[in-house]
């Protein structure tokens, strides 16, 4: 790499503006503990756990099956968590079972235990069990899982309250215990999802859509809740990856927002820039784990390059595309993310990110290795990766507007925009992998004008004509979801994902049109005409309804209100029997007066 030593100022007065830029506050929600704990173990380390929190905590131990009898101390006390666990002769309830499901967060955890037995109390003072039963219920704050089994829950290191250590491993073990010991009292948690439910793409009428959210969150904090999703705010780990690919922005991170995000990587860029640095390279990191590393290799190694801006966020797998692509159109010449070298969670959202970005500006002309991941936990290995990246051009011509605003697919589009304005070699259509949240859709043969995808495009990127039988595409306004193409009774919709930057995507074209059908004996249009041809030519001579009669066929080429109308006049329902003729107060009259008049006739 060339000698930049000379930018080390540019880089310190980049930092320092970024650093004073303003960050909105973060919402809080609050969790409360009690101080319940249920310490699940499989030998004398939970009893042990349980002694050290005694003093702190309300401790319950539940056991897997133990294999041998266990001492216990003398000391009465009533017990909680499982009622009627509490037993003479132990300073903490004690029972036996098997934790089958558990769900739940810090202060709310809830468990379904099978092979749950009470004890039985010996006189050698040693810990044995009764009959057991399944499907026992449990609450507590506070769960320790000693159990050495799989962990209870999906990326259980991100459940708050839900603490876990191999039994076997003493300073593991204390560390859990010191740290349950502290989980007691209200606790501020920030709400890091914005939702707003209007916006999700996730279903309509049953048919599924969009389920990127579902795919990726670790901490199974997001369920289908029918069109929509929901998000526990109070088991949502942070991770951000539900809002960095949602393609509506329903769900909107909040540490910071995106827009926030990306202005403080503007003023970070642009005064890089005026500073006089050139080819900035925005490493982009987390506070645990980046700032050490990073503060490591400024101590003991040769410390960052100084063409290198260090980013740092929450989350890594916060940042979306739209933070990416601003990040080159402010100017930066390549984007790297620094991850551990054993993640927390999975980050296939971000893997996902990337692999999107890639194309887009391997299209626009900056060529590939732009964005690319740095997964260590070694200062040396991140300052050689970075040493190692090849010198690159960023745009010629960098932008520096303003992010505004809370509408993430209208921030995103501009984003694009102002990217495509200013690449070296800009296409007006890049392909893009299956899956990604741009792109058009083709109609084939057969399509006959239904417009169920219509109703059911969440966007409204697919509409419709009041004066004629038609079906429009709006390419700007489609996220490729695929309601459309599930809701299609006739299968003729195709996703094709693509990034068109061309004017006319903004605005609807037609992708089929016909003539309306007028009716035969009022002439109001309705219906598609190939429509109602093809089912009266289909019917005519075959159904036994139309087959002796002919004149019924008229029914299907009349409106609804004529062909009601039609029905009762003609008397053609065949499952009613046939109408009396229309009594008037004359027929009644006759029929009263009839008989008289005849006898006055005869006399």
């Amino acid at each position: 790499m060339n000698d930049l030593s000379g930018m080390a100022g540019p880089r310190q007065a980049a930092l320092l503006a970024a650093a004073a830029e303003p960050m909105p506050e973060v919402p809080l929600i609050q969790l409360k503990s009690a101080g319940v704990v249920l310490i699940y173990g499989c030998d004398e380390h939970a009893i042990e756990a349980g002694k050290l929190l005694e003093e702190y905590l309300d401790v319950t131990v539940l056991m897997t099956a133990p294999t041998a009898r266990i001492p216990l101390p003398r000391n009465d006390s009533p017990g909680a968590g499982f009622p009627g666990a509490g037993f003479p002769g132990a300073g903490f309830p004690v029972a036996m079972g098997v934790i089958r499901s558990a769900k739940g967060h810090l202060g709310a955890f809830e468990m379904t235990v099978d092979d749950f037995a009470l004890p039985e109390q010996f006189p050698n003072d040693a810990l044995s069990f009764g009959p057991s039963h399944d499907g026992a219920r449990s609450q507590c704050d506070i769960i320790l899982d000693l159990s050495g089994k799989v962990a209870l829950f999906s990326a259980g290191d991100l459940r708050d309250g839900y603490l876990r250590a191999d039994p076997g491993d003493q300073v593991g073990l204390l560390d859990a215990v010191l740290k349950a010991r502290d989980l007691i009292g209200t606790f501020d948690k920030p709400r890091y999802i914005s939702f707003t439910e209007q916006l999700c793409a996730h279903s309509r009428s049953k048919k599924s859509g969009c389920t990127r959210c579902l795919d990726l969150c670790p901490a199974c904090a997001i369920s289908s809740a029918g069109d929509r999703v929901a998000i526990d705010p109070n088991i949502c780990a942070g991770c951000g990856q539900c809002a960095a690919v949602c393609p509506t922005g329903a769900a909107s991170y909040t540490v910071p927002p995106s827009d926030a995000l990306m202005r403080k990587l503007r003023t970070l860029l642009l005064t890089f820039d005026r500073a006089g640095g050139e080819g900035a390279i925005v490493l982009v990191h987390d506070e645990p784990h980046g700032a050490p590393l990073i503060a490591a290799l400024a101590q003991l190694g040769e410390g960052l390059p100084a063409q290198v801006l260090p980013f740092a966020v929450n989350e890594i797998t916060q940042v979306g595309l739209e933070t990416i692509a601003a990040a080159f159109v402010f100017g930066a010449a390549a984007v790297r993310f620094l991850l551990r070298g054993r993640t927390r969670h999975d980050v296939s959202g971000l893997s996902g990110t990337m692999a999107l970005a890639e194309p887009i500006l391997a299209g626009l002309g900056f060529g590939l290795g732009r964005v690319s991941a740095i997964e260590t936990d070694d200062p040396d290995t991140l300052g050689s990766a970075l040493r190692a990246i090849p010198t690159m051009e960023p745009a010629p011509r960098p932008a520096s507007f303003l992010p505004m605003g809370g509408d993430k697919q209208g921030v995103l589009r501009l984003v694009l925009r102002e990217l495509h304005r200013v690449a070296p070699a800009p296409a007006d259509v890049l392909a893009l992998p299956e899956r990604a949240p741009f792109g058009a859709l083709e109609v084939a043969e057969g399509c006959t004008l239904c417009l169920a995808c219509v109703s059911a495009c969440p966007t409204g990127a697919l509409s419709d004509n009041a004066e004629q039988p038609m079906l429009r595409f709006t390419e700007v306004a489609c996220i490729q979801c695929g309601l459309c193409k599930a809701t299609c009774p006739e299968k003729v919709i195709t996703l094709k994902a693509q990034l068109d930057f061309r004017p006319e995507t903004k605005s609807a074209r037609i992708l089929k049109a016909e003539q309306p059908f007028c009716c035969i004996r009022c002439g109001k249009p309705f219906g598609v005409r190939s429509t109602i041809e093809r089912v009266t030519a289909k019917l005519a001579g075959k159904h036994w309804m139309y087959k002796d009669s002919p004149q019924r066929l008229d029914l299907i080429k009349m409106c609804d209100d004529c062909r009601v109308a039609f029905v009762t006049e003609e008397n053609f329902d065949p499952y009613v029997p046939a109408r009396p003729a229309v009594r008037t107060t004359d027929d009644y009259l006759r029929e009263r007066d009839g008989p008289m008049k005849s006898s006055e006739e005869e006399t």
